[in-house]
């Protein structure tokens, strides 16, 4: 385009260049005449003058103007309005573009609102809006399940042999009672611990299933877990000397040492069998703890009855009664009193 423009504006000044050399050639021939001169010459014809013969004896031939170069002269564009000219067929060829250019997802969303009958004016428009989820901070529930299982590693590294005797008497019921109640006398300070990791691992577990079940709203967990570890507490000692009172009473001190034994021996194994259940219902998703909650449930339940059945086999060598007399105090003292503590519980924490 500029090589094009370039040619004609050469062309031109050629061509403008010849125009004015014929006029400046014709008007230094030609006598210049006065625009008066003109008018009177239009108005008037003028009378020619004889004008004298030469000696040579030719005749005097008046100078002929060459109207084609001044009218083409005349008419000569400039060079300046030639390249204006030029620069506006230019920007008039150019295609022009449009200020907002149709992008593909502006094509899509017109099809779709096009085809959508739910798009369309005039029909009626429905907004989804979730309800904005108070926030919690749970931070203080990591510390909490790193303490109890920081506590479980502690006294089995400090005392591995009560460990390893406490399992075993566990899983040989058959073996002598009094040899294990001498080996596992000989450390009455692991003893106690473990009845207090009990205690602290099933409050914490009765603490996370109230709050997977949705049965705490509003309560304040330092002040909740606290009170559950120490109710825990509070109903196994308050058993225990129950137990030792019944023992003096009834003249039956070897029968209700043996019972306390199996009773302390299955609350130790089930404080530490609550201890993965207790990482799982606090940091897992709510489909995987409930269904770890109802097997934690499950190995509960069998403990118990484990226990049971091992009391029954004891007690059975010292006093003779009958089964049925046997589930009657599983259920006036065992199952009762848990199922009533239950209770008062949640109607203390949702007032139902």
């Amino acid at each position: 385009m500029l090589v094009r423009n370039g040619l004609f504006l050469l062309w031109l000044f050629i061509f403008s260049s010849l125009g004015l050399y014929a006029q400046d050639s014709t008007n230094n021939s030609a006598p210049k005449v006065s625009s008066v001169q003109q008018d009177t010459a239009k108005r008037r014809p003028a009378t020619p003058k004889k004008k004298p013969v030469a000696d040579t004896g030719r005749v005097a031939v008046k100078p002929r103007v060459d109207n084609r170069a001044l009218t083409t002269t005349a008419a000569a564009p400039k060079p300046a309005d030639t390249a204006k000219t030029a620069a506006t067929d230019t920007l008039l060829q150019q295609p022009k573009v449009p200020l907002h250019q149709e992008t593909a997802y502006d094509i899509f969303m017109r099809n779709l609102a096009a085809k959508n009958r739910y798009l369309h004016p005039g029909k009626p428009r429905y907004f989804d809006l979730n309800v904005v989820r108070p926030f919690k901070d749970l931070d203080w529930l990591v510390y909490l399940i790193g303490g109890v299982v920081m506590l479980l590693g502690v006294i089995r590294l400090a005392y591995l042999k009560y460990f390893s005797d406490l399992f075993r008497a566990f899983l040989n019921p058959t073996l002598s009672q009094r040899q294990l109640k001498d080996q596992l006398s000989q450390s009455p300070f692991p003893n106690f611990l473990l009845n207090v990791f009990f205690a602290v691992s099933l409050g914490v577990y009765l603490y996370l299933l109230m709050y997977r079940q949705q049965y705490i709203f509003n309560a304040d967990a330092w002040l909740l877990i606290p009170g559950l570890i120490l109710l825990v507490a509070l109903i196994y000692g308050i058993k225990h000397v129950v137990l030792r009172f019944c023992g003096w009473l009834f003249g039956n001190n070897d029968l209700a040492d043996a019972y306390i034994f199996i009773l302390n021996l299955i609350n130790k194994v089930l404080g530490i069998l609550l201890v993965p259940f207790l990482v799982i219902l606090a940091f897992c998703q709510p489909e995987i703890a409930r269904a770890f909650l109802y097997i934690s449930l499950f190995f509960i339940v069998l403990l118990i009855g484990y226990r049971y059945v091992r009391s029954y086999s004891v007690i059975k060598q010292y006093l003779s009664f009958s089964r049925l007399h046997f589930f009657l105090y599983l259920c006036a003292f065992e199952v009762a009193p848990v199922l009533l503590l239950t209770k008062v519980l949640l109607i203390w924490l949702t007032g139902n």
